[in-house]
């Protein structure tokens, strides 16, 4: 029953189809995914709908962008089984239109510094809903400027201390409201990638934030940090999932679909949560009454 919760698509920033992706999970025995592309819900009917056509479940899923203003970082609060996933749209949209603004300065940064023109980085990002720094440097690949989608040039144009950077980092919607959004929708908020983002020395404040659960088993994370993690999960009583975070050629590690999964034990309680957290509620508000 084990599954990867977390993997993209070309609806955002990856390079497999949802019926790909759902291809590959039946070849390699992946009973459970979850398709979270970055603030897009597109994916999710037809993930379904194509899942249960090839005996893949697919559980409805997200990645949200989130500005975490206390802590000064921007981090991703992964989104699932959502009630009402419609609720979420206004939120997306908003992050996504942040994501359009920084994109198209950097293409254009991009296009002045190498003789490429911003139409063909464009159609590198053709399919997908915004563009990605992926797509910049497939452009930058394919004219033969880079090797490698997380080589040198990437280094030199998308990290803050390099002298030659062209990155611009968005302005998403507060951490706390994405996280109050996802429960409005009747959704499931888990803190992705932890280790990645810089957070594990401030999950406390995620906690005060209500997040529901965090992504214990990842690429990003060692062995050694998925023991704390999964440590600190268990005495706060917090979900843990785990994903490989697939993004195709477009991958940050070396990982295939599967890699990094969701225990059958956490995904049972991920599955049942909801239904647990109404049955607790209800015997609370019937102990308040009497």
């Amino acid at each position: 029953m084990s599954g990867d919760l977390h993997c993209h698509t070309r609806l955002s920033d990856g390079t497999l189809g949802i019926e790909d992706i759902i291809n590959l999970a039946k070849r390699k025995g992946l009973e459970t995914i979850a398709i979270t592309d970055h603030d897009c819900l597109a994916g999710t009917v037809r993930g379904k709908i194509i899942g249960a056509r090839h005996g893949v479940q697919v559980i409805p899923g997200v990645e949200l962008s989130a500005t975490d203003e206390k802590n000064e970082k921007n981090v991703h609060i992964l989104c699932y089984l959502p009630d009402s996933p419609d609720i979420l749209e206004g939120l997306c949209k908003r992050n996504s239109l942040a994501r359009k603004k920084v994109g198209h300065f950097m293409m254009l940064q991009t296009a002045k510094r190498f003789p490429i023109a911003p139409e063909f980085i464009t159609k590198c990002a053709t399919g997908s809903t915004n563009l990605y720094k992926k797509h910049i440097m497939q452009a930058l690949i394919e004219c033969g400027y880079a090797d490698s989608f997380n080589g040198d040039l990437y280094k030199e144009l998308f990290t803050k201390e390099s002298e030659k950077s062209i990155l611009v980092v968005p302005k998403y919607e507060n951490v706390k409201d994405v996280i109050e959004a996802i429960h409005t929708a009747g959704g499931i908020a888990i803190l992705a990638h932890p280790v990645k983002s810089g957070c594990v020395d401030i999950l406390a404040d995620y906690i005060e934030y209500g997040i529901d659960g965090i992504e214990v088993f990842h690429p990003s994370a060692t062995e050694e940090e998925q023991a704390e993690l999964k440590k600190f999960a268990t005495k706060n009583k917090l979900l843990m999932t785990g994903g490989s975070d697939f993004h195709g050629l477009y991958n940050e590690y070396k990982v295939s679909l599967g890699d990094y999964i969701t225990p059958d034990d956490c995904l049972r309680a991920l599955l049942t949560y909801k239904s647990k957290q109404k049955r607790l509620q209800k015997k609370l508000a019937q102990q308040n009454a009497e």
